[in-house]
C-alpha cells in the first residue's frame, strides 16, 4: 500500500540555525524526530519539568494535528517523558512548538542543544457531530473498565 505524503510547511526561528530538520530515522518509523534548540545546556532533575524550545513553527493542515510524543529511548533509559502526552499541535496554531519534558527517573538528565528530545506524528482529525440519546448500544463489556479487562 502506498503511503499518502502531506506536505508541512515549517518556519525555522533564529535560534534553530543549524540545527537539521525533523527527520525519520528508519524506513518505517512513525514519527519524525524532533531537537532541542536550547542556547545552552538544560539540566533536568528528578521531578522536574522544563519547556523545551524546537525553534520550529508550523503550519499543520486543515483536517489535522501533529501529535507531539515521547521518545522511547529516553524514557527507558532516563526515565523522560512528556507531561502532556502527546501533545497537539492545532491547525491553526502558528507559534513556536515547544515540547514539556518531564523527568520521571531517579538521577538528573542533561538536555544539550541538538539533541532528540521527542517525536511529531501527523494524523487526520475527523470532526465529530456527538448524537445525544436516551441510551446506548450494549456491548459485552458494558461499563466495565479501569483495569476490567482480563482479569476473569
Amino acid at each position: 500500500m502506498k503511503q499518502e505524503t502531506v506536505e508541512l510547511p515549517v518556519e525555522i526561528l533564529p535560534h534553530a540555525a543549524g540545527l537539521p530538520l525533523p527527520a525519520y530515522m528508519s524506513a518505517g518509523a512513525a514519527g519524525m524526530d524532533l531537537y532541542a534548540a536550547v542556547k545552552e545546556a538544560v539540566i533536568l532533575e528528578p521531578g522536574a519539568v522544563q519547556l523545551i524550545p524546537t525553534g520550529l513553527k508550523a503550519a499543520v493542515p486543515a483536517g489535522y494535528e501533529l501529535q507531539i510524543r515521547p521518545r522511547s529511548g529516553l524514557a527507558i533509559r532516563h526515565g523522560i517523558s512528556l507531561l502532556n502526552s502527546p501533545g497537539t499541535v492545532d491547525a491553526d496554531y502558528r507559534g513556536e512548538i515547544k515540547v514539556i519534558l518531564i523527568n520521571l527517573g531517579p538521577s538528573a538528565f542533561t538536555v544539550r542543544r541538538g539533541d532528540r528530545i521527542a517525536q511529531m506524528i501527523l494524523c487526520p482529525i475527523p470532526r465529530i457531530k456527538l448524537l445525544p440519546t436516551d441510551t446506548l448500544p450494549q456491548t459485552v463489556r458494558g461499563e466495565g473498565g479501569f483495569g476490567h479487562t482480563g482479569t476473569k
